[in-house]
């Protein structure tokens, strides 16, 4: 695995991000989740001022990983690089764009739930994938089908993962982080929450270190 993968995997949960005023918000976040114990954060390009949140968060806390998500264009890689993403999640996956990636040397995650997505990603010698829509897609027990065919992938599921659930994600062997937005939500960022999100995330690297003790 790469350093970026190693990391993620090490941190276990990815918190998905959607801010909607980033000069305000950016830096706090990023001071939360890293005192929480989740040092990474995927900001995703469905709000505007992306690549200036990940700009921020970088500068707030140099060692964390941030990286953009919802990325559908050339240039959402291109504004996340200039900015100083460590990684790239799209919704699906896009041939051209992780062609694009990979000629960047940019890490990148594609959505992938069928074996076509899968036989896809193969020839591009992609080791992690993103697995999205989790829950709605057939959750673990598709995940782990999957896995048979195709066992060179580990997987990072994102959709309908919550505390209730990261455990049982987390104890596959298949999976190496989990995505979510339940320690993020509209909620918490845009009222400041920033203490409740601190405990999210320390609850969440608890499970994770549970999840992978006992696995």
């Amino acid at each position: 695995m790469n350093t970026v993968n190693e990391r993620i995997t090490a941190i276990g949960v990815v918190p998905v991000i959607k801010l909607n005023n980033p000069e305000r918000d950016a830096a706090p976040l990023a001071q939360a989740l890293c005192a929480g114990g989740v040092p990474v954060a995927e900001v995703t390009f469905r709000a505007a001022g992306a690549d200036t949140a990940i700009r921020l968060m970088r500068e707030a806390c140099p060692a964390m990983l941030v990286g953009a998500g919802t990325v559908l264009t050339r240039e959402h890689v291109d504004k996340a690089a200039a900015a100083g993403a460590d990684f790239i999640v799209t919704p699906g996956f896009d041939p051209e764009l992780v062609a694009y990636c990979v000629e960047k040397g940019m890490p990148i995650y594609p959505g992938c739930t069928t074996p076509t997505d899968y036989h896809a990603a193969l020839k591009f010698g992609l080791e992690v994938l993103k697995f999205f829509p989790a829950e709605q897609s057939g959750g673990l027990a598709k995940i782990k089908a999957m896995a048979a065919p195709f066992p060179m992938f580990k997987v990072m599921p994102t959709g309908g993962i919550s505390l209730k659930n990261l455990k049982e994600y987390l104890s596959c062997p298949v999976i190496c982080a989990c995505g979510g937005s339940y320690m993020v939500t509209a909620d918490l960022i845009d009222n400041q929450k920033w203490e409740e999100i601190t405990a999210l995330c320390r609850q969440s690297a608890d499970i994770v270190k549970e999840a992978r003790q006992n696995g």
